[in-house]
């Protein structure tokens, strides 16, 4: 392929010349365009690692927080009056209530997902005008 040199005039290309470098210089820019995209998208890919790293180590010591403060309501209800196993057994049922209330809550939302329709409602319609077409002498997409 020829190239326009810096000291050569662009009108002494021909056409076929001419959309060559056009297609070259696209065709390198598209490529210029996505490793820049992939490096980008590097980046971010360890940014979001280092911070849901974060985000499990702080999760870890929540969950430790959450056994110490249940120990600590146990031993505050025993201080109340309450005997050690009736303290223990009182934390665990509040447990067992909040966890059976999310498992309420998320079955709910559960119930709730619909399963993409549309998009199947879409593909069903897509693959119909598919088979249809050229079966007949009416168009295979009409509005």
């Amino acid at each position: 392929m020829s190239e326009a040199l810096p000291g050569e005039s662009v009108e002494d290309k021909s056409l076929g010349e001419l959309v060559a470098l056009a297609s070259r210089d696209v065709s390198a820019l598209v490529r210029a365009e996505i490793d820049l995209a992939k490096l980008e998208l590097k980046a971010d890919a360890k940014k979001a690692a280092y911070g849901s790293v974060m985000f499990t180590i702080a999760a870890l010591i929540g969950g430790l927080i959450v056994i110490l403060l249940s120990i600590a309501l146990a031993y505050g209800l025993v201080a109340v009056g309450l005997s050690h196993w009736l303290s223990f057994l009182v934390v665990a049922g509040i447990y067992l209530l909040l966890a059976a209330g999310l498992i309420g809550f998320g079955y709910l939302r559960m119930r709730k997902i619909e399963g993409a329709k549309r998009t199947r409602r879409t593909l069903k319609d897509d693959f119909a005008a598919l088979r249809h077409r050229g079966d007949s002498d009416t168009p295979a997409l009409t509005d």
